[in-house]
């Protein structure tokens, strides 16, 4: 039985709605953990472990949830990644103790892992020659999903209380209901595929040197992502600012990101793949340079810096994540987890870290000394070949 193209595109839509949604979520916490660390009464660097333990369960799973995703044609992951995020993610600020909070983080970061590998590879399957169009679109509406989170959070925070940030799950809930019913199964457009061996599959991957270049390139955007989004807002605290204050900052650092990634396959047609990437990776250096200058003195040109670092930083993402998928086909929703997932993982266990060096050498100079480390990476993106065709792979 073969689905229409009515079907496939509602099944786009969908699985777009329900991106933006899931990161919303994802996007709640990074403006509200200094008020929740100062409610539990725990220091930054403690904030900053528990943060990268919920990036590690989102991210490093990935591409194991990818493997099962690609064997099965199943919907399980989309559903229940969405159920588990927009439950326990919105539990958090209730935690009565460290403990708790970090098990909310962990089972609604797990939430993530599922939902992202097996979409992206959803958008993969149901596209045909607009894949790439497409994949800029759903991860632009993930970005502004991003961007919307800390804002939505952080005006709860701010009129109602930490306490009722818990009813925001009831809207998680109802959309992986409407998901479940809209979204085709995809054995009615896919054979299922030979199956695999796990580590045959995983060895294949990480053996491409092409996956390799394209891997460090997402690590180096990660790098950049995370660490300002984790520090910032305790730098923005410590000066006094509100919680609505560091929630819009976040949300214009995002959304120009998703801004950048929904207009990244029209700039990739007029200047090719390898600017963007060389673009992206350059960058951020020079404006983090002239934020560390203005952010005490000029907040609202600081903020408009941080609004052009995302737009940067995000620019390259729907490219370097459809350039992967066609280097290795057969592997769509593993290399989704690869790339979206185990990259920021391993970028989080670095993030882990940075709490302790950002209080004895202080946040700017850590955050400085970081925006150097993508542009000299930079020197790899000449080893990449040339992309193939960014359709989809019927």
């Amino acid at each position: 039985m073969d689905i229409g193209r009515r079907e496939t595109e509602r099944a786009i839509l969908w699985l777009c709605a329900g991106h933006f949604v899931c990161d919303v979520y994802s996007g709640f916490l990074n403006p509200i953990m200094p008020f929740i660390a100062a409610k539990l009464n725990f220091s930054m660097a403690i904030a900053t472990v528990i943060i990268s333990i919920s990036h590690i369960c989102s991210s490093l799973l990935q591409p194991v949830f990818g493997y099962f995703a690609d064997n099965i044609l199943k919907r399980f992951f989309i559903f229940w990644g969405l159920i588990l995020l927009s439950v326990f993610i919105p539990l958090t600020p209730l935690a009565p103790n460290v403990y708790f909070l970090l098990l909310f983080m962990i089972l609604g970061s797990l939430g993530g892992s599922f939902f992202h590998p097996q979409s992206i590879g959803f958008i993969n399957y149901f596209s045909d020659k607009h894949c790439l169009k497409n994949m800029g679109v759903f991860m632009s509406l993930g970005s502004f999903g991003f961007a919307f989170g800390p804002l939505v959070a952080a005006l709860i925070t701010q009129t109602f209380g930490l306490d009722l940030i818990v009813y925001t799950a009831l809207g998680g809930i109802l959309l992986a209901v409407l998901m479940f019913n809209c979204v085709p199964k995809l054995s009615l457009i896919e054979k299922k595929p030979e199956h695999k061996e796990f580590f045959e599959s995983f060895k294949e991957i990480l053996k491409n040197k092409q996956m390799n270049y394209l891997m460090l390139i997402s690590m180096m955007k990660s790098l950049i992502t995370n660490s300002t989004c984790i520090l910032l807002p305790f730098l923005w605290k410590d000066m006094g600012y509100s919680a609505f204050y560091i929630g819009f900052s976040l949300f214009l650092f995002v959304f120009a990101g998703a801004v950048a990634s929904f207009l990244s396959p029209i700039v990739e047609k007029m200047t090719g793949s390898k600017p963007i990437i060389y673009f992206s990776m350059w960058a951020t250096f020079p404006m983090m340079i002239v934020f560390w200058f203005v952010y005490k003195t000029h907040p609202v040109l600081s903020d408009l810096i941080f609004f052009i670092m995302g737009f940067a930083t995000m620019l390259a993402q729907p490219v370097t994540m459809v350039w992967a998928q066609k280097t290795l086909p057969n592997y769509k929703s593993i290399v989704a987890g690869f790339i979206n997932g185990f990259c920021w993982g391993i970028v989080a266990l670095v993030i882990s870290m940075l709490g302790s060096f950002a209080q004895k050498f202080g946040i700017m100079n850590v955050l400085l000394f970081i925006s150097v480390l993508p542009a000299a990476a930079s020197y790899y993106v000449k080893y990449l070949k040339e992309r193939p065709e960014f359709c989809a792979n019927k």
